[in-house]
Formats: structure tokens, C-alpha cells, sequence
């Protein structure tokens, strides 16, 4: 069996996901309604005590509790199921938020929103050369799942398209290690489990550094390419053919064996070489012949 998986060099990750700092939302929420609430009470307290300065007072502390309730506000950070939240804090990664649900995280983070449910890549079909110089038709489909969200997000540029195109790679790799179809060697049509488990492992070989893991793939189209489609098809029916004559004739061959045993053992008939030659020569006519025989009638002797 020929080994296609190559040993891909991919820089090592600088970065891995840890846990973010994070609190429930809930209770964050009820803090900041009620520093508003607590803000537009000092309005109208202090336009109640009347004057001026007991006004300019009320609308500071206003001010400075509507500030807070809005700060606390603002690191409130919804999470849905199968997803998390990246955190920068001024262009350093501070964490991981997977918990779904509503959470509170420092204010002045950016928080960016990647999806760990499990997706699917179909590759276009790729028209490459396989081990012997032939030209075919390939795809695939890729099911793979975002496993470290911090690789994702800041060891490549966009990981969706990373993922595309090393798929892309891949798939073409693994065409160009293997002939089409072959009766002694491992081959794309023959050998589908073990050419797919390969293409699983170069994969996850080719995406590691960007977090993301590998959970099956599948060769979804195989063909040769329109150019050559009927020669081929012809080579394949030429060799079925060749294939089923040799059968016929190993059968055909130990059916005559088989008879010219019988018929010593049960001494039927009494056969020289040369008689033994001519019902040989008649009964593989028989057996190997592409339509039924004609009987002749003999009505002479044996050697007429």
C-alpha cells in the first residue's frame, strides 16, 4: 500500500483558548436598570428641593449614575448554544466565553462571535491527473468543527476559508498519489476506506493550526475526466472480458478433467490419446464457445 500522507509543516500555533473572566448577566442587567432608575430619581429629587444648586446637583449625580448604569450595560454579552465569544481586550486576547446564555465580561472588550457547531465543505469537482497521468473528476465533503477559538480567530485570517482551501489541496494531493483504478496497487475506486482515511488525516495534519478538528470525510464524486470517459470504458469492458475468458476456460478445463476421469473410473468407453485429444478439442468448443454448439451427427466411427 502507498502512504500519500505527507508530513505538512505548518508554523506552531503562538496561541491556545482559555476560559474568559466572565459572571452571570442577570444580575448585571438588574444593576444597571436600577442605577438608571437611581439616576433619573436624583432629577426629580433635585427639581423637588427646588433652587438651583440642589438642580445642578441632582442632574451631576444624574449624569454619573446614567454613565455607570450604561457601562454596566454594555458588557452585558448574549450566548447562544454551540457558540462562543473571542475577548480583546485593546489587541490582547483575554479569554474565552463558551457558557451559553447571558454573561457579563469587562466593558471594553471586543468580543467576536464564532460558531463551534459542526459545518460541511463540499470542494468543487477538480479536474487533476492521478498516479498514472490520467486525467479525473474529483470532490469531497468535509465535516469539521471549530475546537480552539482562539487559533481560529488569530492564527489565520479567515479560518472558513482556510478550511476551503486546504480541503482543495488536500483532495488534490490524495488524486495525484493514487491511480484511478488498479488491479495490484491501492486505488482510488477500490479502495475507497482507506484513500478517504488518509484524506482525513492529511486534513486535520493541514487545519490543526487553526483550530479546527477533522470529524469525516468522504469522496462524494470519482470519475475519469469526459475526454477520456470512453476510452476508458472500453479498456474496463476489454479487461471484464479477458477476465470472464480466463474463468470460462479454468472451468472449462476442470469440467474436462473431471469427465475424462469418470469415464476411466467407470470404464464407459475406452479412449486412446488420439480420442481423448478430439473430445478435449470438442467438449472446450463447447464450453468455451460464445453461443451454443451445432451438434453433427456422426454416423461412422469414431475416426471418420
Amino acid at each position: 500500500m502507498v502512504d500519500a500522507t505527507v508530513q505538512v509543516e505548518m508554523p506552531r500555533p503562538q496561541i491556545s483558548e482559555r476560559e474568559a473572566r466572565d459572571v452571570g448577566g442577570w444580575p448585571m442587567l438588574g444593576l444597571a436598570v436600577a442605577l438608571i432608575l437611581l439616576a433619573a430619581a436624583a432629577v426629580v429629587l433635585g427639581v423637588a428641593a427646588g433652587g438651583g444648586a440642589a438642580v445642578a446637583a441632582g442632574i451631576v449625580v444624574a449624569v454619573v449614575l446614567g454613565l455607570a448604569g450604561l457601562v454596566v450595560a454594555a458588557g452585558l454579552t448574549p450566548v447562544a448554544p454551540n457558540e462562543a465569544r473571542v475577548l480583546q481586550v485593546l489587541g490582547r486576547y483575554a479569554g474565552t466565553v463558551r457558557t451559553d446564555g447571558l454573561r457579563w465580561v469587562n466593558p471594553i472588550t471586543e468580543r467576536r462571535r464564532v460558531s463551534t457547531r459542526i459545518r460541511n465543505h463540499e470542494t468543487g469537482h477538480a479536474k487533476v491527473n492521478d498516479l498514472d497521468g490520467n486525467p479525473i473528476e474529483i470532490s469531497a465533503v468535509v465535516v469539521w468543527q471549530v475546537r480552539d477559538t482562539a487559533r481560529a480567530v488569530f492564527e489565520v485570517d479567515d479560518f472558513v476559508e482556510f478550511v476551503a482551501f486546504q480541503t482543495e489541496a488536500a483532495v488534490r494531493h490524495i488524486a495525484g498519489s493514487f491511480p484511478y483504478d488498479a488491479a495490484d496497487r491501492t486505488s482510488l475506486r477500490d479502495n475507497a476506506d482507506e484513500i478517504t482515511a488518509q484524506l482525513s488525516e492529511e486534513l486535520s495534519l493541514r487545519v490543526a493550526s487553526a483550530g479546527v478538528k477533522i470529524i469525516e470525510s468522504r469522496i462524494t464524486r470519482l470519475a475519469y475526466a469526459p475526454e477520456i470517459a470512453q476510452a476508458m470504458l472500453r479498456r474496463q469492458q476489454a479487461g471484464a472480458v479477458v477476465a470472464a475468458r480466463q474463468r470460462i476456460v479454468e472451468g472449462a478445463v476442470g469440467m474436462v478433467h473431471l469427465a475424462l476421469e469418470r469415464l476411466d473410473e467407470e470404464n464407459v468407453v475406452e479412449l486412446d490419446e488420439e480420442r481423448k485429444a478430439a473430445m478435449v478439442s470438442n467438449l472446450l468448443v463447447v464450453l468455451c464457445a460464445d453461443r451454443d454448439a451445432q451438434p453433427v451427427v456422426n454416423t461412422g466411427t469414431l475416426y471418420q
